[in-house]
């Protein structure tokens, strides 16, 4: 089985891509520092499966179809896409600059959307594999702060569920995850206790869980939540 996953070497995206190939998932990976990646490729070929890997900015849209069909020559087909690869910038949308609405968009939305279509393209034809879209609990709640992250991240969940919609004949699953706070370098800095937090683990254990249910189950959205935040 082979697997990709988008911004895989810190937090979550790092934490997903382990569990996959700690599984003997074949993986491909990307994010944009060359030397991070190269040295979790080690860490991820010692655990027995073959990994390939490029420096990609997911805000680029060349740099993305480069990178699909990089994978689709270094890896050959793919059984479960992680589009993971994402960024935050606080502000209000009324006083945000406008060019940090258009970084999230390019990352946490059209990065998403190149993605699985050309996978999901691919998964169609052969009847089979599964896309996991890290959504956010922003895709349905507004969070105070975050004006153009929740709207990107509303879209990224009205992609998943249209490819859900669109794949479901062809026996292909699609799923959201939708994660509150989670203990990734967005926190760096933070003084609130690391317990407090979701752990990029639970999500990895989580998309693990789903991957190993009966064939005939869709796992549609997952909301996981700290169990009391208290900023």
């Amino acid at each position: 089985m082979n697997a990709l996953v988008t911004g895989a070497t810190k937090g979550i995206g790092r934490a997903i891509a382990l569990k996959l190939a700690e599984n003997g998932y074949n993986l491909s990976i990307c994010a944009r520092n060359k030397k991070e990646l190269n040295e979790f490729a080690v860490t991820l070929e010692n655990l027995g499966v073959k990994v390939v890997y490029a420096a990609t900015d997911c805000s680029d849209k060349l740099a993305v179809e480069r990178f699909c069909e990089f994978t689709s020559k270094e890896l050959g087909a793919i059984d479960v896409l992680i589009n993971n690869a994402g960024t935050f910038l606080p502000g209000s949308l009324l006083d945000e600059a406008e060019e940090n609405f258009h970084l999230q968009l390019s990352l946490n939305l059209n990065a998403p959307y190149i993605l699985s279509r050309f996978f999901g393209k691919a998964m169609r034809d052969r009847q089979s594999g599964h896309i996991f879209n890290i959504c956010s609990i922003a895709s349905k709640e507004i969070v105070k702060n975050a004006g153009s992250y929740s709207v990107t991240k509303a879209a990224l969940l009205s992609l998943n569920n249209v490819l859900r919609q669109e794949l479901a004949p062809y026996n292909v699953k699609v799923t959201a995850i939708l994660p509150g706070s989670t203990y990734t370098a967005s926190w760096d800095g933070t003084t609130l206790p690391k317990e407090q937090f979701v752990q990029p683990e639970d999500i990895a254990n989580t998309i693990d869980a789903i991957l190993k249910l009966s064939v005939g189950v869709n796992v549609d959205e997952v909301i996981l939540k700290p169990q009391d935040f208290k900023m």
